[in-house]
């Protein structure tokens, strides 16, 4: 008789998820993002979220993400209090805020420093040049990933949801709080539109 012990597929192991974080986790967890953030900590929040610990699937780290996008501040420090407190409460969301921003404030102020004084220099400039480049790239790669759970769904709405979006804001330079007070209610109404038909 065959053994019902078999593993699962690949596919769904990637999607499992690992044990909450603790609170010196949060912290150094978000510490070492905001110290590699080269090109911007989400390329890093997102490996170490999704990829490496697995305290979020994909399809999660889009809608925290997004989330964010409607508090005001940052996105990023926005994603560490809205991540930390998920986990461990408002002591949580303190944990991974001041892992985000401890180390590289210190950081930055000590290269503050030094630029002051070889900022003019052009071997660095050079060198900032092309970090700046890396770090395009780096930024372009994040979205492509991020892309990836609304691509395997191939859900023809939200495609042109998210196509419509990107023309508005990307290509035509429309105001986003215009463009977010007509998309967000829209992509609500499909999204409730398309539950009830698939509970029916």
């Amino acid at each position: 008789m065959a053994s019902d012990s078999s593993p699962a597929p690949l596919s769904s192991q990637s999607d499992l998820k690992a044990a909450p974080p603790g609170l010196f986790e949060l912290f150094w967890a978000f510490a070492k993002m905001s110290l590699a953030g080269f090109g911007g900590v989400l390329v890093w929040a997102r490996r170490a979220i999704v990829d490496q610990h697995k305290w979020m699937t994909a399809d999660e780290f889009n809608e925290a993400f997004a989330l964010c996008h409607f508090l005001p501040g940052p996105n990023i420090v926005n994603l560490s209090m809205v991540f930390g407190s998920r986990f461990r409460g408002l002591a949580g969301g303190i944990a991974a805020f001041l892992g985000l921003l401890g180390p590289p404030m210190v950081l930055v102020i000590i290269l503050a420093a030094i630029y002051a004084h070889y900022g003019n220099v052009p071997t660095l400039q050079r060198t900032l040049a092309g970090v700046s480049c890396a770090a395009i790239g780096l930024f372009l790669a994040v979205i492509f990933r991020m892309t990836i759970p609304l691509l395997k769904r191939r859900n023809p709405v939200e495609m042109a949801l998210l196509v419509a979006v990107f023309i508005a804001t990307g290509l035509l330079r429309l105001p986003l709080t215009w463009v977010l007070l007509i998309a967000v209610p829209l992509s609500i109404a499909i999204t409730y539109a398309m539950r009830r038909r698939s509970a029916a």
